[in-house]
């Protein structure tokens, strides 16, 4: 696997700055990978380990499940290897289409909706408008 195409690298773009690429890259590694690093702050300049700890407990990585990224990035990539059977994968790929295809009308759905919604948001508005106007008529008139 390049550097380019290494996942680590893709989800730490070179924009972001030490602290972020480092955070990114502890995250893809795991709880452990955390916890071996708080361990070596503690061992090479104790308030350096303190902090990592103080971190771990603030942003909730302390008590959370571990590796939850990965896991799901992991199990993404194992969907779209071929298992060796071919009527399986033909019903994978099959119920994937679907899936796909349920998604963009669900997608479409929802567009439509909220497309409805808006419509009757600016027709309340406009006819509370339009008896604001007749209202003011009706009192400038009487």
């Amino acid at each position: 696997m390049t550097p380019a195409t290494h996942p680590e690298t893709l989800s730490a773009p070179q924009s972001q700055g030490w602290f972020s690429r480092t955070e990114t890259w502890l995250d893809n590694h795991g709880k452990g990978a955390w916890i071996a690093a708080m361990v070596l702050g503690f061992i090479f300049f104790w308030p350096v380990g303190l902090a990592i700890l103080f971190y771990m407990i603030w942003s909730k990585r302390m008590f959370s499940k571990s590796c939850t990224r990965t896991t799901s990035r992991r199990s993404a990539m194992m969907a779209l290897k071929p298992s060796g059977n071919s009527a399986f994968d033909a019903y994978k790929a099959d119920t994937l289409t679907r899936l796909e295809e349920e998604q963009s009308h669900f997608e479409s759905f929802l567009d439509r909706l909220r497309d409805a919604k808006d419509k009757a948001e600016f027709d309340q508005f406009m006819d509370e408008r339009a008896d604001a106007a007749k209202a003011s008529a009706a009192k400038d008139d009487g």
